[in-house]
């Protein structure tokens, strides 16, 4: 058990919160109750998982997609209405971590991606240095890749080859990072993996011999929140639990 503000400091500093120039608030975005006994932690801070974490007994909830972003009018109807109705009817502690949680270098969406994929590391590039960039574990060429995240991510990737080169160098970001790209590409990767594809990628794609795999948002982003949510849940001896919402995207 913990106090849900001690929770909070210790994510801060864990996640160096306060390194980044992100689109919403990072950290504790409902409070609930004092005492955290039980964390559950998902992708997006929707209805569908705010509803399953009150029914298995939730205390605290822990996401990367939180409720609250720069734009927004700030008026709580329809939907928004529901989400946080149900927060606090219930009582229940919304802690978001968006950018701060794709860097983090152990438990970040960054590093389990690249985990998973068998990629190693050796270098970050592109705006607050989000991007990672590093060499397969064992050499791949486009197909192997694409075999890859289809049976590792459960989905497989939309493909723009490039000019069939080796992959030597692999560049990664998860999530809405096809902007990314271009400074993928002057890092000297051979291939860039994200969450989405827009219209220019393709282009760049082919005109650069690069390739570019749109691997899905939540698809890529689905194992920072439980990576961090379990290892908190050591520390302060917490039960923890990771929900899984379906996404196409």
């Amino acid at each position: 058990m913990t106090h849900r503000d001690e929770l909070d400091s210790y994510l801060k500093n864990l996640l160096q919160v306060d390194r980044f120039r992100d689109y919403g608030p990072n950290g504790l975005q409902v409070e609930g109750r004092a005492e955290v006994r039980k964390l559950v932690s998902g992708v997006t801070a929707s209805l569908a998982l705010i509803e399953a974490a009150v029914a298995r007994g939730a205390d605290a909830i822990l996401v990367h997609h939180g409720l609250f972003w720069r734009g927004q009018d700030g008026r709580v109807v329809g939907w928004m209405k529901k989400r946080l109705q149900r927060l606090l009817a219930d009582d229940v502690n919304l802690y978001a971590y968006h950018l701060p949680l794709d860097a983090h270098p152990d438990y970040g969406n960054n590093a389990q991606l690249g985990e998973r994929l068998g990629l190693a590391a050796d270098g970050r590039f592109g705006e607050q240095e989000l991007g990672w960039l590093g060499v397969p574990e064992q050499p791949l060429d486009l197909p192997a890749l694409e075999a890859r995240v289809a049976s590792r991510l459960g989905r497989p990737p939309v493909t723009v080859a490039g000019d069939g080169r080796a992959l030597r160098r692999i560049a990664w970001c998860t999530g809405g990072a096809q902007n990314y790209f271009e400074a993928a590409i002057a890092a000297g990767a051979d291939a860039f993996l994200t969450g989405e594809i827009s219209e220019p990628q393709a282009h760049y794609a082919r005109e650069t011999g690069v390739a570019f795999l749109a691997c899905g948002h939540h698809a890529t982003e689905r194992y920072g929140a439980p990576a961090v949510a379990a290892h908190v849940a050591e520390r302060f001896g917490l039960q923890h639990e990771f929900i899984d919402v379906e996404n196409p995207a």
